[in-house]
């Protein structure tokens, strides 16, 4: 599933993330989200989350829920 809706992604899924300063490389890094910063219901780069290790960045892949 793609990060780009908002109502995809739930507290508490395993996503993958782009953080903001591995936009350029495109390296994305798997966590558990525990808040969604995004306010509006989608958005063409990805939600942005925050996971549980406190990593702030851009949902591109939901692995599970």
């Amino acid at each position: 599933m793609n990060g780009q809706v908002r109502a995809n992604i739930k507290s508490g899924m395993t996503v993958l993330i782009v953080l903001k300063q591995d936009q350029r490389t495109g390296k994305l890094t798997k966590g558990i989200v525990k808040d969604i910063l995004t306010k509006s219901p989608n958005h063409p780069h990805g939600i942005k989350v925050r996971l549980v290790d406190g990593q702030v960045g851009r949902v591109k892949e939901i692995v599970s829920s």
